[in-house]
Order: structure tokens, then sequence, then C-alpha cells
């Protein structure tokens, strides 16, 4: 284990692992639902928790620099205190750190209007596999000089270059927030529902589904009904100064949808509503230990990703609960790992990914390939696309020290 305290702490364990060949794993805090921190014999495991700094915030510029260390909730409070706010919302905030979030290039509940991680990194600084400090990218929010080394380390999970440094771009503060929640007898009602939201150039900044099962497990922890009002729910938040205007168009649209519907600019109501998709990871949790899959899926393929994940369960005998971020097709397959045999669950996980890709999805929207999905990686990508991205590992880590066994790797 090394601890690091300062970027050259960085330059020195990965300069000596280089020389001596020795596997570098970087780690944060170790949140990451695919195994892309986990270090196996004979690794340096390189903890940058250490390097927590929120060096400056700069409000005219809307800017934050940061080290890795830094929580995602603390940057975005320190935003707030200005006014502004750091976008990205990974459930994990609290805990997650910038370095990890930018390893995986993780989203959100915000990321349908504002983006992912990728979306708000201006700057990198960064450790490559031979030791060498580079800093990619740039201060300003336009610049095309070179290359873009700074979007190709953002996702890559370690792989590439060790990041010790990071040039963020912070949102406003939005001055007003609207929020909805709708029940619907299916999930293609609800899909067709945000579909035609998009179709008609609203663009909520929450748009959250949550499937039948997800709602009884929250039923049964917290004592609701949720269930009986629908088979899927729909939490929806529109925000900026047309906040209210832009949620009464969307409830026009959606209502004749829905079952039923409830919108609140008030903060409290607002709360509740948001509480039940909050609520959903840990209701499921109650009941085991959970496989917290990732897959993305077009939006016109959603509602039949939904119901063909209810059928992969059904043949494998596997509890699976679905959440979404559904306004990008990002779904969040919660498979309970001991509802069943090791076999069945591993025919479930995999029939999710093959699925995935099927209907021209992919294995991850923003949790990371790691370890986990290494396997269908060819699938996906294809022998000479996978086979240029090894190339591309090559120049940046000659060594091949830096996470090794662990997403391209």
């Amino acid at each position: 284990m090394v601890f690091a305290k300062s970027v050259d702490d960085v330059v020195r364990t990965v300069s000596y692992a280089a020389a001596k060949g020795v596997p570098v794993v970087p780690r944060g805090a170790g949140s990451g639902v695919a195994g892309g921190a986990v270090a196996g014999d004979g690794s340096i495991v390189l903890d940058l928790s250490g390097l927590d700094r929120i060096v400056a915030v700069h409000a005219d510029e809307a800017i934050a620099v940061v080290e890795p260390g830094v929580i995602t909730a603390d940057l975005d409070a320190a935003a707030a205190a200005q006014g502004l706010r750091y976008a990205p919302d990974p459930a994990s905030a609290a805990i997650s750190t910038i370095g990890g979030n930018i390893a995986t290039n993780a989203g959100g509940l915000r990321c349908v209007k504002y983006g992912v991680t990728r979306d708000a990194v201006l700057a990198l600084d960064a450790v490559l596999g031979d030791g060498t400090l580079v800093s990619t990218g740039r201060r300003t929010l336009k610049g095309v000089t070179g290359y873009d080394l700074t979007s190709l380390l953002v996702g890559s999970e370690g792989t590439l270059g060790v990041v010790v440094g990071a040039t963020l771009r912070l949102s406003p503060q939005p001055v007003s927030t609207a929020t909805a929640s709708a029940f619907f007898a299916t999930a293609e009602d609800a899909v067709a529902a945000v579909t035609a939201l998009q179709r008609k150039g609203l663009r909520p900044s929450t748009a959250e589904l949550l499937d039948q099962a997800t709602l009884a497990a929250i039923d049964e922890a917290n004592g609701g009904d949720l269930h009986t009002r629908g088979e899927v729910f729909l939490l929806l938040q529109t925000d900026g100064y047309g906040a209210e205007a832009e949620l009464a168009v969307a409830e026009q649209v959606i209502r004749p949808l829905a079952t039923s519907v409830e919108t609140t600019t008030d903060p409290d109501t607002a709360v509740r509503l948001v509480a039940t998709r909050r609520a959903a990871l840990p209701a499921i949790e109650r009941h085991g230990r959970v496989l917290i899959e990732d897959i993305a899926v077009p939006r016109s393929r959603l509602a039949e990703t939904v119901t063909a994940v209810e059928s992969i369960a059904a043949a494998t005998g596997v509890r699976i609960f679905v959440f979404a971020h559904v306004g990008d097709g990002n779904l969040h397959p919660i498979v309970l790992a001991d509802s069943a045999p090791a076999e069945q669950v591993d025919r479930a996980v995999a029939a999710i990914f093959e699925h995935a890709i099927a209907v021209g999805g992919t294995l991850t929207g923003e949790h990371g390939v790691g370890v986990l999905k290494r396997p269908w990686l060819a699938a996906e990508l294809g022998d000479p696309v996978l086979e240029l991205h090894r190339r591309i590992k090559a120049v940046f880590d000659p060594a091949g020290i830096l996470n090794p066994g662990k997403a391209i790797s």
C-alpha cells in the first residue's frame, strides 16, 4: 500500500513500479461496483484519498481545481457556497471521489440534462505508466488544439494514467425546481411519455423510472402502497427560470398516458417524491447481497429491455429489480445474488449483457468495465477496435503496469 500525500508521491511510486515491472492499482474510495479497484497479488495499491484538496473555486469562470481524493458531495457543497454546483451526481456522491468518478465517467440523476463526468472535465493532470507527469486540456470552455486526450483519460479506469488533478466545469444553481411523479400501467406507457417529452423539446433535469418489483421492495421496507398504484413509477424534475412552466407542459404530455400524476414546486413535497427514487437501492439491499448492473440501450428499446429483464428473471429464477435513468436509456438491473444458485445468477447476468449488445446498447453506461464485464468486450467493440485500444494503452503505459486485468488491459 502507498498512501499518496502529494503528486510527487505518485510520480515516484509509478516510476519505481515501471522500473521493476510491478502492477499499480489506483484506488479512491473503493465505491465502484465493477471491480476496477480490486488488486491482485504482487500489486502496489496506490491510495489517492489523501490528495483531497479543493485547490480553488473560481466563481467568475465557473470552474473548480481539485485533487482526485476530493469527495464528490464536498465539491458540490463548496461550489454551492458560491452559487454554483458540480452537476454530475452519482448515487455514491457522499462517499465517492472525483478521481473515481473520472476513472469510470460516472453519471447520476442529473446527467439527462447536464451530462456525465466527461462533460464536466476541462483539464487533467495525470501520471503516465512510465512516471511522466502530463497536463491535458485547458481552463477555457472552448479549445481544439491537439487531440482530446482529456476525454480519452476520462473513463479509462486507471489503465492509461493516474489522475492527480482536475479542472472541472461548474454550473449555476437553479433558481427554481419543479417536481412530478407519475404511475403507469406499463413500461411502454412510461417510456412513451418520456419520448413524447423529448420530442416536444422539453429537457427535464431528472427522469427516473422504477419497475414493479422495485416498488414492491420499497413498500415492504417502508410500509407503503406504491406497487398498487401502477406497474411503473416515473420521477421528473425541471429546473431553471422556466421550471414551473416547463413542468406544466410536461404534465399535459404525460397525463393521458399515466394512471396518476402529482406535481409540486414546494421543496418539502419534492423531497417526499424524490425519496421514492432514493429508497430503491436500500430497499432491495434488505433482501441480501446485490449485483448492481449497468447497461444502456437506445431509448426506443428501453421498454423492451425492461420486459426482457423480467423474462430473464422468470427463466432463471433469479430475483431482478430495475430502475433506470430513463431519459438517456441507462438501466440498472439489480440482481439479488443469493436468490438462486450461482450458475443461474451467472446466466442471468450474461443474458442481460447479451440483450444490451443485441439491441444496439452497451455493457456499461456509467459504472465502467472493471473485471466484471471484460468477457463481453469483444462482442461490443469488435476485435479491430479492441486491438486499437490495446495499442493506445501501450503508448500511455509502455510497461503495462497500470491497473492490469481491468477494462481493456
